[in-house]
C-alpha cells in the first residue's frame, strides 16, 4: 500500500513526536510512515526518542547555517533525499519562509497550544502561550493543528480541541493538560487525515 512518507521537525523534548509514534504503533495512522526526524538543536531529546524507535534522524543546527536561506536549503535537501511527502512541525521553533513553504502546499502542518487565532503568532510558543492565556483570564483554551504558510500560525485550520481552564491552574499545569487532552489527540488525527489524502493522490498518480 502506498503511504505518505512523513518527516517530523522538532526542537525540544519530542512529546508530540512520542504521541505520533504511539499512534502509529496503535494503527491510527495507517496511510502514513514516519521516516525521518529533523532537529535544529543537536541536544534535543526528541532525537533520542526517534533513535530508540529506529527512526532515522538528522540535525541541521542553526549555528552551522548563518542565513535562513542556507538553513532552509539544507532542510530541503534532507527532505528531498528522503522523498518526504508530509512535513509535521512538532515543537519546531523556527518560522519557515514563503520561499520554503510555497514548495509544499498543504504538505506542512503544525501543532499550536492555543485555539487560534488566540495567543498565536511570533513570540507565542511553549509555556509563553499558557502564561498569556492565564494572564488574560480565559475560561477555555486548547490546541490547533493547521497548515503552515510563511505567517507564524497563519495557515488554514485543520483541527481544534478545547480544554477548560481551572481557577487553580499555573502555566505548567495548563500546559500539561493541553498536551494530554488536546495536542496528543488532534495531532495524530490530523496527520492521519492528511496522510490519507496524500496516499490517495499518490495512488491516482
Amino acid at each position: 500500500m502506498l503511504k505518505a512518507r512523513i518527516a517530523v521537525l522538532v526542537s525540544g523534548g519530542g512529546t508530540n513526536l512520542h504521541a505520533l509514534m504511539q499512534a502509529k504503533r496503535d494503527g491510527k495512522i495507517p496511510c502514513g510512515e514516519i521516516v525521518l526526524v529533523v532537529s535544529d538543536k543537536p541536544g534535543a531529546y526528541a532525537l533520542v526518542r526517534a533513535q530508540e524507535a529506529g527512526i532515522p534522524t538528522c540535525v541541521i543546527s542553526k549555528e552551522e547555517y548563518i542565513t535562513k536561506a542556507q538553513f532552509e536549503q539544507k532542510l530541503r535537501e534532507s527532505l528531498e533525499e528522503n522523498h518526504i511527502d508530509l512535513i509535521v512541525l512538532a515543537g519546531f521553533l523556527r518560522i519557515l519562509s514563503l520561499e520554503f513553504t510555497s514548495r509544499y502546499p498543504k504538505r506542512i502542518i503544525n501543532i499550536h497550544p492555543s485555539l487560534i487565532p488566540a495567543f498565536c503568532g511570533e513570540g507565542y510558543y511553549g509555556i509563553k502561550v499558557h502564561q498569556a492565556a492565564l494572564s488574560r483570564g480565559v475560561k477555555v483554551t486548547g490546541a490547533t493543528v493547521h497548515y503552515v504558510n510563511e505567517i507564524a500560525d497563519g495557515g488554514k485550520i485543520i483541527l481544534q480541541r478545547v480544554v477548560k481552564v481551572n481557577k487553580q491552574d499555573t502555566p505548567e499545569s495548563l500546559q500539561k493538560r493541553v498536551m494530554e487532552q488536546a495536542e496528543w489527540k488532534i495531532l495524530p488525527k490530523a496527520v492521519d487525515m492528511v496522510s490519507r489524502r496524500i496516499a490517495k493522490e499518490k495512488r491516482n498518480g
